[in-house]
């Protein structure tokens, strides 16, 4: 890196880090650290969500699977307005009803205290792992573009978004959400010119190598259940999406920032709406960087990985100066989404743990403190995951996806809950337990059954179904035994009704 790409980088990350300090004079009180008072404009929390939904992960990969295949991934946007409609229709006045910080009030107000720590535990789980594996990845991409040392990078990336988060509440999280925002996406539009007009032909030339490539197809439109067909990929995401929409606290808690239901529909839609034209600019770099190297024969090295390519192209290929900017819009991506994981899960632990047990003579106080010691403990936890991915990724991964088998029943039982009338308690924990079942072995059964005689106990499906069918079963085994239990109540009361009436004529 040249002296200008790190004054740069420096320059952003220290900028970001004092701008969502300011915040800190307006965050005296946990309604403030949690909702904002209610005050932010929607714009401001549209770009925070966007910002939410894209992470370096996002940044990263994205252009990696255009570069190796095509545009496939693509179809996970095109869900997104139906998902975003249902979020506007059923989730915004749900949750501005029920006015709780914590998204998982509602299911204890609907199934009791079970499903709320059932819900928040998963969350807090999958947010560790989110926010180990994006730090891990920032560090990653520093070290190929940087060669600086990756856990000093994990560092003080965490620490860098730990203090403006704690700092600063939900306002300095949103602010610096939407900021990070504008320049994640000013980042991929100079990369993108960049690849375009290096091209020796022009950037013509891009789309006449993709295409005879078949680099912009949206995948088969078979009807395999087995392979990321374009119909399996969108229902994957139509239920991924109304899980983050819907359910997801990340989301929730912006929609209680909002100033009235109104603009919280507003900022709801518009922040799922952006993503859809920033991941058709992710794709196109991917297959424009497909169409550069196709050109430029024998500049990627043997056995060279895809999701890699965007950090080669930036060491590689661009000036002093524009590295810095792409280093700043990667951070930007991640810092984002950390800042969020580190704010939400402060929120749901204060809420949903420690709500009811603070004195209420020093309540606002005790809340306070609960909020910052959970900000710090769930920001070093995250580091050392992060240190601990550097080593043993096959070990976390599998924690991953464990953590994404228990996760995956969350959506299902909140549709049971606001669905239907007639699922309670006991048929909600049946359904959940069912669901879990299903993803579990849709999701680590070729794993477990691997290279043994029980390859057969293996699912045929592809691993994207394993939530469509989990959710699935959860809210029809749900349904179903509650509805079971509500035919037979109905018959006895029918039956000891008919007896009180012949007894009386008799």
């Amino acid at each position: 890196m040249h002296t200008i790409d790190i004054v740069i980088f420096l320059l952003y990350l220290g900028g970001i880090v004092l701008f969502g300090s300011t915040f800190y004079n307006k965050n005296r009180s946990s309604e403030t650290f949690t909702t904002g008072n209610k005050r932010i404009p929607t714009w401001v929390i549209s770009m925070s969500i966007f910002a939410t939904f894209v992470s370096s992960i996002s940044y990263i990969a994205l252009p990696g699977q255009a570069f190796l295949t095509n545009w496939n991934p693509f179809v996970f946007s095109l869900s997104l307005p139906v998902a975003a409609y249902m979020t506007v229709r059923f989730f915004v006045p749900l949750y501005r009803k029920v006015n709780s910080p914590s998204a998982y009030t509602y299911l204890e107000l609907r199934f009791g205290s079970w499903a709320k720590y059932y819900a928040s535990a998963m969350y807090l789980f999958t947010q560790l792992m989110r926010t180990g594996t994006i730090l891990f990845l920032l560090a990653l991409t520093l070290n190929i573009i940087s060669g600086w040392d990756m856990v000093t990078v994990i560092i003080v990336t965490g620490l860098s978004v730990m203090i403006y988060a704690m700092l600063g509440g939900i306002q300095a999280v949103i602010w610096t959400d939407a900021i990070q925002g504008i320049i994640l996406i000013a980042g991929a539009v100079v990369t993108l010119t960049v690849i375009l007009f290096s091209m020796p032909e022009g950037p013509g030339q891009v789309f006449s190598i993709a295409s005879e490539n078949n680099k912009f197809s949206l995948g088969s439109f078979g009807t395999s259940l087995s392979e990321s067909t374009f119909w399996v990929v969108l229902i994957y995401g139509l239920f991924i999406n109304l899980q983050n929409f819907g359910i997801d606290q990340n989301y929730i808690q912006r929609y209680l920032t909002a100033s009235s239901d109104k603009e919280a529909k507003r900022s709801a839609l518009w922040g799922g709406l952006i993503y859809i034209p920033v991941s058709m600019l992710f794709l196109f770099i991917g297959t424009a960087l497909f169409s550069y190297y196709k050109v430029n024969t024998g500049m990627l090295p043997d056995n060279f990985q895809a999701d890699r390519i965007l950090p080669f192209f930036i060491v590689h290929n661009l000036p002093a100066g524009l590295k810095g900017i792409l280093i700043a819009s990667i951070f930007a991506a991640g810092m984002s989404t950390i800042s969020t994981s580190v704010n939400s899960s402060s929120t749901v632990i204060l809420n949903d743990y420690f709500k009811k047990k603070t004195s209420p003579e020093r309540k606002e106080k005790s809340e306070m403190m609960i909020l910052y010691i959970s900000s710090f403990i769930f920001s070093i936890v995250a580091i050392g995951i992060a240190v601990a991915m550097i080593g043993v990724q096959s070990v976390l991964e599998a924690w991953w996806k464990l953590a994404s088998v228990f996760s995956g029943g969350m959506l299902g039982l909140f549709l049971l809950g606001f669905f239907t009338e007639k699922a309670g308690n006991k048929a909600a924990v049946a359904g959940v337990v069912l669901g879990i079942l299903v993803i579990g072995w849709m999701s680590l059964s070729r794993v477990l059954f691997k290279d043994t005689d029980m390859q057969y106990l293996a699912s045929p499906f592809h691993s994207y179904l394993s939530i469509v069918f989990g959710t699935m079963t959860i809210f029809i085994t749900g349904f179903g035994i509650g509805s079971t239990v509500d035919f037979i109540r109905n018959n006895k009361r029918k039956k000891l009704s008919d007896i009180h009436l012949n007894n009386s004529n008799s």
